[in-house]
């Protein structure tokens, strides 16, 4: 059965690749997890609703934010909690769509992003039907199975044209593969070469990868600064609960 290698591998190889000359590096991972299992749901969900539409809207500039629709974790799933007028869609992801392999199932994982309209309409379904799955009980590996499958009977959309993110949070905690983000956007399309936007060339900015099974290519732009505005040099902090 398939897992996330492709994008396990994209992750540790866009944390590199950012923080390439910084005195940050990378961890170099285990053969064994620490999480070899989904830990109780109650260690999942933030106690703090308003804490969690904050680090929802910090994934993105004030001026996108603040009129975003804002989705909040729930015992069954993600939920409304605040109505949005830009299209705009902000969540704070888990680790089971968000993190490498070794963190699949890490409690401690909170990473803000915000998709813009077109994104919301395709890509987002995506780690809603996931989140869903994940929380009732199915496996990683039988995920990635239905999630396929649903691409490919049409049940889950193609990725629409424009389709896109910001994951620009100083906030939030990756995992312990890569405990947190460089600054970056994401552009989501259906399969496509890589080559035509240069990716991954010597000197080139933008990092992309593809995922066969699920029919999307991501590419990857790495950014100046924070949602805040303050240089994008990387942080670590401690683990948001």
């Amino acid at each position: 059965m398939r897992k996330k290698k492709v994008g396990a591998i994209a992750i540790k190889s866009f944390a590199l690749l950012v923080v390439l000359g910084t005195a940050y590096q990378a961890t170099a991972q285990d053969t064994t997890t620490p999480y070899p299992k989904m830990a109780p749901i109650n260690q999942y969900l933030m106690t703090d609703r308003d804490a969690e539409i904050a680090l929802a809207r910090s994934a993105a500039p004030e001026s996108i934010s603040r009129d975003a629709e804002v989705l909040v974790l729930g015992r069954h799933g993600f939920e409304t909690a605040v109505k949005g007028k830009n299209g705009f869609v902000c969540i704070v992801e888990r680790s089971w769509t968000s993190a490498a392999d070794p963190d699949f199932s890490n409690p401690k994982v909170r990473t803000p992003i915000c998709w813009n309209a077109a994104a919301a309409r395709s890509f987002l379904l995506r780690n809603i039907k996931r989140t869903d799955l994940i929380l009732a009980g199915r496996t990683q590996a039988q995920t990635d199975e239905i999630i396929a499958a649903a691409v490919d009977k049409k049940e889950l959309p193609a990725m629409e044209p424009g389709a896109m993110c910001y994951m620009m949070s100083k906030q939030g905690y990756g995992g312990d593969s890569v405990e947190h983000w460089p600054p970056h956007l994401m552009f989501y399309f259906s399969q496509t070469d890589p080559a035509i936007w240069g990716a991954g060339l010597p000197g080139s900015p933008i990092l992309a990868f593809s995922d066969t099974r699920e029919d999307v290519t991501t590419f990857v732009i790495a950014v100046q600064r924070w949602s805040d505005g303050t240089e994008g040099r990387l942080v670590t902090k401690s683990p948001v609960h």
